[in-house]
């Protein structure tokens, strides 16, 4: 089971948090979920934060009454997606002082077996363009150093790291990624780096949009795989600290 659950919050006054909210929002709604935050080497959940306008004065954040924001929480293992499926909140969410009133829930559930089905095994006609939005910061950890870029490598390395580790049907590895490397281009970007802070400082991420094209030569069954990857990315996030915020991916799309 797969699911991305997404709440339209609003606030009925100003309210101000400080930009390390994050850290103890994730923390009460894996409380909630009955879920341990952190004991995983991969992460079973994603986490969105607030997404939606909002104003900056230094280490705080400022949501306003005429505003609409958006909270996501993603399961990508059977635990973790059962878990998000049964949460129910209550009218308000409220922590840190702050009270946000929760108007709408809307669900988007599949299952890796009907992704594979759907994209790969039945072999439909393959898609050979992907527009991603990304609506938090995003980067992918190389050693001690973090690339706030999207690379089409990275990105397929990140997804299929976790597929591989929660999904039924294995992908491939290294031999797949090389494949991809070479099959799949960065055709248009429109991104700005953004910083995310952590309980140890902050880290450079992207956003925005950006546009992958697959080479007409490119293999039919690895263009449905790569297309699978694509969609996965909705449900598992994109890159590092997913389960903290980071990498909320969106597909957009164009046909």
């Amino acid at each position: 089971m797969l699911i991305r659950s997404t709440w339209t919050l609003t606030v009925s006054e100003p309210t101000v948090l400080p930009r390390s909210y994050n850290l103890e929002l994730v923390k009460q709604l894996h409380q909630q979920l009955d879920l341990e935050l952190g004991s995983e080497k991969i992460p079973s959940t994603s986490y969105s934060g607030f997404i939606g306008c909002y104003s900056t004065n230094k280490d705080f954040f400022t949501f306003h009454p005429d505003e609409f924001y958006n909270l996501s929480l993603s399961g990508i293992s059977e635990i973790s997606a059962k878990s998000i499926l049964s949460l129910q909140l209550s009218e308000t969410i409220k922590f840190l002082g702050a009270k946000f009133n929760v108007v709408n829930r809307e669900d988007k559930i599949t299952s890796y077996e009907e992704l594979y089905t759907n994209l790969v095994a039945n072999e439909p006609e393959p898609i050979r363009k992907f527009e991603l939005q990304f609506l938090t910061p995003t980067a992918f950890s190389l050693g001690k150093t973090n690339l706030p870029l999207p690379i089409p490598t990275s990105m397929f390395r990140s997804w299929l790291e976790r597929w591989n580790h929660f999904a039924p049907v294995y992908l491939g590895s290294d031999d797949l990624i090389a494949y991809l490397s070479e099959a799949i281009l960065l055709k248009h970007h429109k991104i700005q780096t953004r910083g995310w802070q952590l309980q140890k400082g902050y880290v450079n991420g992207f956003v925005g949009d950006v546009k992958l094209q697959v080479f007409n030569r490119t293999d039919e069954l690895l263009a449905n795989v790569a297309h699978l990857l694509v969609n996965y990315a909705e449900f598992a996030g994109t890159g590092m600290k997913t389960r903290l915020g980071m990498g909320q991916t969106s597909l957009i799309d164009t046909n």
